[in-house]
Parts: C-alpha cells; structure tokens; sequence
C-alpha cells in the first residue's frame, strides 16, 4: 500500500486502514494473488483512537483475538447482505469493535499529564473551556501543555476538543433527534456558522445535509 507520505507492507493475519481523503495505490506482488477482506465507510469516532498515519497496519496473532476479528468481519458482511431492520447501525458497531480491538494492539501509552488532559476535555466538552484550565487538569504551564499535546497526540488542544464535538454533535443528529442547531448547541458551540463550518470540514457534508442521509440509510 502506498500514499504519497508512506508505503506499508500488509501480510496474512493483518488489518490495515487507509484513511479517508488519501490518495493511495495498493496491489500484489508480481504473479501474487490476495484474499482479504475489505470495507469503506465514513469516519467513525473511534478512528481517533488510531495512531495519526496515513497506512495503519495491526498484527492481530492467531487464537481467540483472530477469531473474533474474523466473526466481527462475517457480521458486516452477514448483515449487510439481508439489510434487516437497522443493518446499517449493526455494520458500524461491528467495524467500531475491530477498530478498538485494533487500537487496542497498536496502543502507546501517552504521557499521564496529557491523559488527564483528554479526560478534562472529554467531561467538559459542553461548557465554556479555557485553555488555561486545561493546563491546571494537567498540572502544567499553558505553553508545556500545547508542546507536549501537540507531540503526544499530533494535534492541539483547540482541534482534539472540536473534534470531540462534532463527533457528538453527529450521534446527537443521528440517534437522538436532535437538529443541527440544537446538536450544536448542546456539544459546546455558540456560533452555528463556525460548527457548520468545522463540521463541513470533518464530514464533507452540511450538518443538515448530514442528518438527512443518516436518516435514508436507516429507513
């Protein structure tokens, strides 16, 4: 598999994810042949929990854990193949738990102070956040806090919480009910334009536009 920042290797008994947005070739050996499986879907939240490369690639060892990824994989492809009632939802639960159960392999630890961090954002994420309050979570200057979040997770403080954010606002959208409008407001954002903004950005579609496919796909 290559990209134009990567190229990565992918072997029997592995799982890779390309990510959205890519430009990517991927191909056998010369006079190879491959049997895999393969799925697209939307960004899911658990994603994130995915080191920050282009080519993710997981060793998943032979056993009990093999045996479970390769189940999950059937549901998907059981599922989506009778499209019973709410098949859709039940695909993405099954590709959220082999994104986990992937994550969960390439796990790094990241430094406890950033850890404490994430959690101040994850608990906070509906209110007004300083970041100078984030910084008190974590036990550390403002100026340490942004060096070290920024090396420890790729991103800064500001992205990771409305990426938090938009994620919630999509499930609110999605399975709450909720409209654009309140789902932003009940995430933390006070000015609609700036979410939908944010929003169009992550999604590549307008918040309103969003609920409304994620409605057709469930009828």
């Amino acid at each position: 598999m290559r990209t134009a920042g990567e190229e990565q290797l992918c072997q029997s008994g592995q799982i890779a994810f390309l990510r959205s947005g890519i430009p990517h070739e991927y191909g056998t050996s010369k006079g190879k042949r491959w049997h895999f499986y393969w799925a697209h879907f939307q960004k899911l939240p658990e994603i994130d929990y995915l080191p920050n490369h282009e080519i993710i690639i997981a060793d998943i060892p032979e056993g009990q854990l093999f045996q479970r990824v390769m189940q999950t994989i059937q549901n998907v492809l059981t599922d989506s193949r009778e499209q019973a009632s709410f098949w859709h939802m039940l695909c993405e639960n099954s590709l959220r738990e082999i994104i986990l159960l992937a994550a969960r392999l390439l796990e790094k630890r990241l430094d406890p102070r950033i850890e404490l961090a994430l959690q101040y954002l994850s608990r906070n994420m509906t209110r007004s956040i300083r970041l100078e309050d984030v910084a008190g979570a974590a036990s550390l200057s403002l100026s340490r806090l942004s060096h070290l979040f920024k090396q420890e997770t790729g991103g800064t403080i500001i992205e990771h919480l409305n990426r938090l954010r938009l994620q919630q606002a999509a499930l609110l959208m999605e399975h709450m009910g909720r409209t654009a409008t309140e789902a932003a407001l009940d995430v933390g954002f006070n000015n609609y334009n700036h979410f939908a903004d944010l929003f169009r950005i992550a999604y590549g579609l307008s918040p309103r536009a969003y609920k409304k496919e994620r409605a057709t796909r469930v009828e």
